[in-house]
């Protein structure tokens, strides 16, 4: 797997992802002792305003931004969010009201996502052999994981010796390494067509992925991981320190067995690839969600309270792995349902639209945690997290290649695309795009 890193290019983009993940992670630290130092017993408030103004921006602002980006050289636009990522983690210190720290996080997350959809198109540009990029997808969402992991312990080391608000300086140095790191890549320039209007490119985007079985597929899958993670990253400290009564070292063991689950899931995927189609790895993975959160409503009423802490550790692994087994291959099929110029409409699309789900889910998982005993509670975000692997089922073949016969009834014989061929039915491999502007019927 980490032969990919031997790719300088994207040893350099890697490695400015992994720096600008760990800032962010000490951010969040910082943002909430923030909150805490200026509305006191409200900052659960302040940090849920924050929280849901971040999700509003990503589904909102980077099917837009993505819109937009072709205008710029790719590595110039990535540099310069970075740097206005670093200059609104500077000005954070600095703020004295409660409404200044909406504005600045609406900023900081709005180049957010912008950055992230573009950087994530950048990465098969580089990287064109498959199991390359696959390699580079597990690796991806190990840096995820190891900033959910380290971020915090770093973050509580470094309070302890020189308070919060230098924390934020740290976010700001992390966007700035990140910055330097992505100058210094040798960034593929943007393959979209310059002439198309930016709105133009929105909707292209949007109609490619709610065109492509297998994205219409993974939309729904999207829903299942919000469901189901929503109860993990939501309820760990209602059922760990409220239900449980046990300490902040439990709550973050708890968190440390949901992203050790997604490591090692995410280590051997690269190998699970070369076994399996995508299809079923992402639906095995997703249908294992809710099957865990339904053992685990099981264990909570049939066990000693002594026992369900070791039980949730283990129910907390198993759904991290699951997670990587929906989360990892989600690039692949991205990348495999569009052209080069249109990823980065795609990844914006998926990146919206993911968030969109768990726009709904974060706020229903804290509402169910906060009224419903933990058993029925576990039951409601399994019984949500059902459907999705459901329709993903239904919407998404079984048989899904990549070449498809298809015709073109309303193309000329002499069209550029027809050459070669006797007819107007031939075969190759299949996106949505201006002369395929639907997918064929699979009876055909």
């Amino acid at each position: 797997m980490f032969s990919v890193l031997s790719n300088r290019p994207y040893r350099h983009l890697f490695f400015a992802q992994v720096i600008a993940l760990f800032g962010t992670g000490l951010m969040t630290v910082a943002l909430a002792l923030l909150a805490y130092d200026l509305a006191g017993g409200n900052a659960g408030v302040v940090l849920g305003t924050a929280l849901t103004i971040k999700m509003v921006v990503y589904v909102t602002l980077s099917p837009v931004a993505a819109g937009f980006a072709a205008r710029f050289p790719r590595r110039g636009f990535l540099v310069f969010l970075d740097l206005v990522r670093a200059g609104t983690a500077l000005a954070l210190p600095f703020v004295d009201a409660v409404w200044q720290i909406y504005v600045l996080i609406a900023i900081l997350q709005s180049a957010s996502a912008a950055f992230t959809p573009t950087f994530q198109a950048t990465i098969p540009d580089i990287l064109t052999d498959e199991d390359d990029y696959t390699n580079a997808l597990s690796l991806s969402r190990m840096a995820y994981d190891f900033e959910n992991l380290l971020s915090p312990i770093a973050a509580a080391l470094l309070v302890s010796l020189i308070g919060f608000h230098w924390l934020f300086a740290g976010t700001a140095a992390g966007f700035l390494l990140s910055a330097v790191l992505v100058i210094t890549a040798a960034v593929p320039a943007s393959q979209a067509i310059s002439n198309t209007a930016p709105l133009e490119r929105i909707k292209r985007g949007l109609a490619i992925y709610l065109k492509t079985p297998r994205l219409k597929g993974l939309l729904a899958l999207n829903l299942t991981v919000a469901a189901a993670g929503s109860m993990v990253i939501v309820n760990s400290v209602v059922v760990v320190k409220a239900q449980l009564g046990l300490s902040d070292a439990h709550l973050a063991l708890s968190m440390a067995a949901y992203g050790g689950g997604s490591m090692l899931a995410a280590l051997v995927m690269p190998k699970v690839l070369k076994q399996l189609p995508e299809r079923s790895v992402m639906i095995s993975a997703a249908a294992a969600l809710p099957l865990a959160l339904f053992v685990f409503a099981i264990l909570t009423v049939s066990l000693p309270e002594s026992a369900i802490w070791p039980a949730l550790l283990v129910i907390w692994v198993w759904m991290g792995a699951c997670m990587s087994g929906v989360l990892v291959p989600t690039g692949r099929l991205l990348r495999n349902s569009a052209h080069s110029e249109d990823r980065p409409q795609v990844f914006a699309a998926q990146f919206a639209l993911s968030h969109a789900c768990w726009l709904v889910a974060y706020p229903l998982a804290g509402w169910l945690g906060s009224t419903m005993p933990l058993s029925q509670t576990v039951l409601v975000l399994g019984a949500i997290s059902v459907p999705g692997v459901l329709v993903a089922v239904r919407l998404w073949p079984r048989k899904d290649p990549s070449f498809l016969v298809h015709d073109h009834p309303d193309l000329p014989p002499d069209h550029p695309h027809l050459q070669e061929i006797d007819d107007k039915r031939h075969g190759h491999d299949f996106v949505i795009d201006s002369l395929h502007p639907n997918w064929p019927d699979r009876h055909h």
